[in-house]
């Protein structure tokens, strides 16, 4: 069963590299979560949002409405993210595309990784993935679109 609207793998792959940033320094990172959050407070969208730089926590926060149990789902994706080094989205899809799911696939455990959109590695074509950029609050390709939203404005922002 489809569940991520009508992305592909090769759409989420183009997508991925125009998000990929120019440079991204830990001033980027609190920047980037910063934007993030002024545009889901103008959106009265309850979020949790998360900025990784380098492997640490850069930027966090929980917005009004947002639920404890998206600090679990952000944890989740992380651990996607951190093993397939694409979009937790572009991971569900290309298992969907498969024909199976993720968990049954892989045999990883969905109370451990959570391949659910709202999860994307932060690259620079020169370095490779130097963060991870995270939302947990609204639906999978909700929480997807936010984040690539974000990312679009924040490079055009770096010029």
């Amino acid at each position: 069963m489809t569940t991520t609207g009508d992305y592909t793998s090769a759409a989420l792959a183009e997508q991925a590299a125009q998000c990929a940033l120019h440079r991204f320094t830990i001033d980027d990172a609190v920047h980037l979560g910063l934007l993030a959050t002024e545009r889901a407070t103008a959106g009265a969208l309850p979020l949790v949002i998360e900025v990784h730089h380098l492997g640490r926590i850069a930027y966090r926060v929980a917005l009004p409405g947002s639920q404890a149990e998206s600090d679990d789902w952000i944890t989740r994706k992380a651990r996607v993210v951190s093993r397939f080094e694409m979009s937790t989205l572009a991971v569900r899809v290309k298992y969907e595309e498969r024909g199976t799911t993720f968990n049954e696939s892989t045999g990883l455990s969905e109370l451990e990784y959570a391949a659910h959109g709202g999860g994307f590695p932060i690259t620079v074509p020169s370095v490779g993935i130097v963060g991870a950029f995270f939302a947990s609050g609204l639906p999978q390709v909700d929480d997807h679109e936010f984040l690539v939203s974000c990312l679009v404005a924040f490079k055009e922002q770096q010029g």
